[in-house]
Parts: C-alpha cells; structure tokens; sequence
C-alpha cells in the first residue's frame, strides 16, 4: 500500500516528507501525532484510505502512546539500512557535528569555511 506508493515517487519524496516531518515536531521529541502524521501523507499526496491509514497506525503506534516515531515510521517503509550506507551516514553525522560547532542543528557558511579550504 503505502510502501509501493512511495517507491514509486522516489528519494524526493521520502526525504522531503523527513524534512516535514522534523518541521511540524514543535517539542522535537521525534513524534507525531496521529492528526500530524495524516495532514503529512496528505500534504505529499500520499493518499490512503481510512482503513489502510487506520492499519497503518496500528502497526506504526505498537505502545499504544498516541504517537509514532517517524524514524521508525522511516524505518517501517525502508527497512534496515545495509552496511554501506550506515558506514557512509556515520560518516557523514560525524563530519556534520564537526561543522555545527553550536549544536544548533544548521551550519552558517562562515562555520564551513573554518574547516574547509577548496584550494
């Protein structure tokens, strides 16, 4: 269902609806609500049925706590990442916590440009 449509509509769409996912988390605590999770299908138009969307949320919500984990809901539809790409985001995390020197979550080009010299 869901896992098909978004296969089909590729990297784009996965990775935009991550950034709208971390837009709309106001406390950033990684969940979403149930209202939240369905205005974010709908703003990719990742049309479902209430039914298959109701089965989607039982199966994302398994503690019961009226909220998903959208890196799990990532997780879910990807499954598990293989060793080449998690080597190459570790590798990636590290050099971005390098760069972000106050932990702020953005790095300004002027941070860059103290660590990086393209000559």
């Amino acid at each position: 269902m869901l896992r098909e449509t978004l296969s089909k509509r590729g990297v784009r769409v996965i990775t935009g609806l991550g950034k709208y996912f971390r837009k709309i988390d106001r406390n950033r605590n990684g969940f979403l609500s149930q209202a939240d999770f369905k205005e974010a299908l709908k703003v990719f138009h990742l049309e479902i049925s209430e039914g298959d969307f109701e089965s989607l949320w039982l199966i994302l919500d398994d503690s019961k706590s009226d909220k998903v984990d959208y890196g799990e809901f990532t997780h879910a539809v990807f499954g598990e990442m293989n060793e080449y790409r998690k080597s190459f985001v570790r590798k990636v995390s590290f050099a971005y916590m390098k760069l972000d020197f106050s932990k702020t979550g953005s790095v300004p080009v002027v941070d860059i440009r103290k660590c990086y010299c393209a000559k």
